[in-house]
């Protein structure tokens, strides 16, 4: 998935970015209300961490009221030092999906994210499946009908977003905008490698089982049964 870290203390957002990519994130982060703003509003992003205290001309709650107002649906993380009560409910009311007080422990923020970006429809409990394919984003495995499947890292990013997004034709510039860093220099061509190292994996050894990928021609990859 693809995370953007709106944070102005430099060395936490770095922390920020290595933990999660770490744990198989894209991640960009930017220091500063504005910056955060323009990225923000990019529809790329499937979860943003915000700092609720930032330079600019807006603070966090207001920059996450504007991308509200502006029709931006991503689900927000809310960061601050301030954790009153009133500082919570004002971080909420502004748009914020969750509220997390400085200083945290990195494996309470990485359960916040896991539990922003779950898609309830796609998952029993926290296990993504697709017919007999099954992907545990929190212990890292892959099963297709009980058979373990060993994945790169990024060969589990590519199938953990198509899973999440099952059904649905999926381009190539999506999957590059979700599954690599912006500063990452990827080519279409990419995609299409790791679309076949997928094939070869999950579906050219399961031959009595029917082909979960499949390619829209002009189009994308849809992961899915026919």
């Amino acid at each position: 998935m693809r995370i953007l870290v709106i944070e102005d203390e430099v060395k936490i957002a770095s922390a920020i970015k290595r933990g999660l990519a770490l744990h198989g994130h894209a991640v960009d982060t930017v220091h500063d209300a504005d910056t955060g703003y323009s990225y923000a509003v990019d529809p790329d992003y499937d979860l943003i961490i915000l700092d609720r205290m930032l330079p600019g001309s807006i603070d966090g709650t207001e920059l996450c009221q504007k991308i509200r107002d502006e029709g931006v649906h991503t689900p927000v993380l809310m960061l601050t030092a301030r954790g009153t009560i009133g500082d919570k409910v004002e971080g909420l009311n502004s748009g914020a999906d969750d509220y997390l007080v400085k200083p945290f422990s990195f494996d309470e923020l990485t359960a916040r994210v896991r539990a922003l970006l779950r898609r309830p429809k796609a998952t029993t409990g926290t296990i993504l499946k697709t017919g007999t394919l099954e992907l545990d984003p929190v212990g890292y495995t892959v099963t297709r009908n009980g058979t373990a499947i060993k994945l790169s890292h990024k060969e589990f990013q590519v199938l953990e977003y198509l899973m999440h997004h099952a059904g649905q034709i999926i381009p190539k510039e999506t999957l590059i905008a979700h599954v690599w860093n912006e500063e990452a220099d990827v080519l279409p061509n990419t995609v299409e490698v790791y679309i076949g190292y997928l094939r070869a994996k999950i579906d050219r050894p399961f031959a009595d089982e029917k082909p979960l990928i499949h390619t829209a021609r002009g189009f994308g990859y849809r992961l899915g049964e026919k």
